[in-house]
This record gives structure tokens, sequence and C-alpha cells, in this order.
């Protein structure tokens, strides 16, 4: 065996993920020196509980509840806790005892990436979160890299397993929301609470994360537009069917030009729920996985694909980053920092442009039409398509019968497009506004 250098690793954390980096580290040591080009010693494993259930069977000698004293002596330390604190305090605290950071961690890098790639720039050190945008995806190295020479135009991708598993067995099986998302509880899918997926937390960070590198510029987790997948139900999803779409929770960060009076231009980060036309490549992305499709001035369209999350699959982008780290130990010489100079400023939703389609249900009487097409004109909003079905009265009722119309529309403005549809809600013949969706991927 080649006499390498020895590299001591601490890995804080030891989960899902954190479970299976250690497994692998362990299993595959003689490897992964010939690939860093030094011997990965892993030093210890910082957890709450030493004596705490894990995923893989590992040597309890290797657990401590002492972070900071494992931190301290460590050239790289792996950070797969999760959460703001104490991940926050122990990350800086690596860095300035001069060791690179390898983390998963989505949420605290969109709350604190600035301050942490600020503090990782003052010392000469590097932070690598392959895994904290897209599971086993490599996306965060080519945005980072590869196509730092190009000008990213628009991303758009399926970032959230949960939410895109729930919506494909809505989609393609009819299952009801509630069902399903008990099953994907029951797979490990989604969480005992699924907030943070359901209503599009954990997808807001990760664009707000790519958005960042994409676009070269600081995206604060704030500025990031979200709206969950709660309010999706069968008739949606049946509606979007019919008219040649599927229904996905989407991130799209893009890149918008100036308009009259800016002096540059700015972006747009948003995560929502949109139609997809079927023939479009993320319509095809099934179950649990995610995909990132990426249009660049130069390179053209981009798409990555995989799986988004999971504990082995993870685990193999963090060992990436960590082979990736020892190089640069090895090779010696400061670390890369972040380039978010571009410093472009990040707009509201209602400056967006899209497509989008309403469902109305309307009073069934002579001209409702033509009063619902004078609002959206006055509005700005230009039909593209109508469909209107006629819902059968109750045999009880003694109100006359509805309607419901289904309406596709050119490009518009989303604030001409929302005050449109305050408009149309207060007017005498919409019954019910019963969704609004935009349409991407056009």
């Amino acid at each position: 065996m080649t006499d390498y250098r020895t590299l001591r690793v601490a890995l804080l954390g030891a989960g899902a993920v954190g479970s299976q980096v250690a497994d692998l580290l362990l299993k595959h040591r003689a490897e992964l020196a010939d690939r860093a080009g030094a011997n990965l010693e892993l030093a210890g494993i910082a957890v709450r509980n030493v004596d705490g259930k894990r995923d893989a069977d590992l040597p309890r000698e290797l657990f401590t509840t002492d972070a900071e004293t494992l931190i301290v002596g460590s050239d790289i330390v792996i950070e797969l806790m999760g959460g703001i604190e104490p991940a926050r305090t122990q990350v800086l605290q690596a860095i300035n005892s001069g060791a690179d950071v390898v983390t998963a961690n989505k949420a605290l890098l969109a709350t604190h990436g600035s301050e942490i790639f600020e503090a990782a720039d003052q010392v000469g050190a590097e932070v690598y979160y392959e895994a904290a945008a897209a599971g086993a995806i490599p996306i965060i190295r080519p945005l980072r890299d590869s196509l730092a020479g190009d000008r990213v135009v628009r991303i758009m991708g399926i970032v959230n397993g949960t939410t895109n598993y729930i919506l494909d067995r809505m989609d393609t099986e009819g299952a009801d929301f509630a069902d399903v998302l008990a099953q994907a509880q029951a797979l490990g899918y989604a969480e005992a609470d699924p907030t943070a997926d359901v209503e599009g937390y954990d997808a807001a960070q990760k664009a707000a994360i790519l958005a960042s590198l994409a676009f070269h510029t600081a995206v604060p987790l704030d500025a990031v537009h979200r709206e969950g997948i709660t309010q999706i139900d069968a008739a949606m999803i049946e509606s979007a069917r019919h008219a040649g779409y599927v229904i996905k929770l989407l991130a799209v960060c893009e890149r918008l030009a100036a308009a009259e009076g800016e002096a540059s231009e700015s972006i747009s980060v948003r995560v929502y729920p949109a139609l997809v036309e079927r023939s479009h490549p993320l319509a095809s992305v099934h179950g649990a996985n995610n995909a990132v499709f990426v249009q660049a001035e130069a390179a053209g369209d981009l798409m990555f694909y995989g799986a988004g999350a999971g504990g082995v699959q993870t685990a193999s982008a963090v060992l990436g980053d960590v082979v990736s780290a020892a190089r640069r130990h090895i090779a010696g010489g400061v670390g890369v920092g972040e380039s978010t100079r571009a410093n472009l400023p990040t707009v509201p939703i209602g400056r967006v442009i899209t497509r989008y389609q309403i469902t109305l249900e309307v009073d069934d009487q002579p001209g409702v039409l033509a009063t619902v097409a004078g609002i959206l004109s006055e509005g700005r909003v230009s039909i593209a398509t109508v469909e209107q079905t006629v819902i059968e009265p109750d045999a009880d009722s003694a109100a006359g019968g509805s309607a419901r119309l289904v309406i596709g529309t050119h490009q518009a403005r989303e604030q001409d497009l929302s005050e449109t549809v305050q408009r149309l809600a207060a007017s005498g013949v919409v019954e019910r506004v019963v969704s609004v969706l935009r349409v991407e991927g056009n």
C-alpha cells in the first residue's frame, strides 16, 4: 500500500446519511486513499447519544459527545446534523480551526451561507456542499465550475423527492393527496411532520442555493417566493391531464432583462406547483427522483437527473466532496471562494411573466363568458384557450346551473394576473375561483 499522508476526518451527526458516510469511509479506506492521494482517517463521530440506534454497524469507540475537541483536531469536518444550531456554530469553529468543511445542510447554507463562505474566505478554507441541493445529483460543481464561463439564463428543477412522489402518484394512479402522503411517510420519503416538504420550504432552500451559484449573487432565503402543494386535489390533476400537462412542484431561478428605468438585470427565484407539458423532460421524472433543467446561453439545455434523497445516495455526493477536500489539502494553497460578486437584485413574484391556467366556476347564463373575457382583457391578460363544462345541479337544488371554465392564457405579468383574478372573484358572474396554476417549461 502506498505510504500516503494521513488526514483526520471528523463527522458531525450519524443519522441516515452520516451513518452511511462513516460506513463507506471505513469500508473503502484504501480505495479512497488512492483517489484522494491521502489516507482518510475517521477520527470520530460527534453525536448527542453515543448509544443511539444507527443505520450501519459502526465501532462504538468512534462515537463522542465532545464535538469541539473532535473538530479542533481534524483536517476535514463533515457536518450532517441538519438544522441551524449547533450546526452553524460548529461549522464556523471548524473553519476557524483551519479545516475544510463538507456539508449537506441546505437550511444552514440558505440561511447563513454568506457568513459561512466569508469566514472560509478569510482563512483560506473551503466549503463543499454537493449534497445540499439535490442529493446524489451532481449539480453544484457544474454550476460553480463547469458553467462559470457561461451565462446561465434559467434553472427549472424538481428538487424535492417527497412532493414529486406525491404528485406523481396522484397523476398516475388517481390517488388522493392525504392517502399518498401517508404512504410517503410509511416509506420514509416524508417526515412525521411533512411541512418542510409539502409547503415548499425544503425546495425554497435549495432554490436559494442554486440561484446563488447560477447567477453569482447572494440570494437570501426570504427573497424566494414559496408555495406548497397542499391545495392540489384530484380535480386539478385530472384537469391538467386533460389539457396535456402534469403538475410538478418546481424551483424556478430566472435571469430577467433590465426593465425600463433599471440599471441592471435582475433575478427571480420562486417555488410553486406548476403545469408542465407532458412532452417536457421534467414531466417524465417519476417517484421520489429529482431533476434539474439548466438553460445557458452557450451550452444550451442541460438536464441533471437522479436520486434526490436517500442515505447511501446522498453519502455518494458527500464522499465526492471529501475526496476533493483531501486533494486540496495535499496540493496546498487557499480554498476557492464563492463567486457572488454580481449583486443582481432579486425581484418579487409580481415581476414574473409566464402563462397561466385559470379555473373558474361561473353562472351558466348567456353573456358570462363575454363578461369574463372583458375582465381579463381589461387586466391585460390575453386568452389562448377556453374550455367550458356544465356542472350538473343537485336534484334538490333550487339554484340555477353552473359551469366550469378552464382558461389558458398567453404570457402575462404575475401582478396583472393576480389583480385580474381578484376582480374576477368579485364579479357577479364568478361563483368561485377554483385554481390558478402557472405554466412552465415552454
